[in-house]
């Protein structure tokens, strides 16, 4: 599941949510330190992790 990265745009407090993307696509997000709604998703590196077959 990938993981998302938020600031909220009252506060500048960051934080992550790890989402499928349904849920991601479906809730709208708040701040867990001030409640507001006014959050904007951030850039974020990722990484993939794949097995070798031989």
């Amino acid at each position: 599941m990938p993981v998302y990265e938020f600031i909220c745009n009252k506060c500048d407090h960051s934080f992550s949510h790890t989402l499928k993307i349904s849920e991601y696509e479906k809730e709208k997000f708040s701040c867990p330190k001030c409640k507001s709604k006014k959050v904007k998703r951030r850039i974020s590196s990722f990484q993939a992790i794949t097995s070798k077959k031989s």
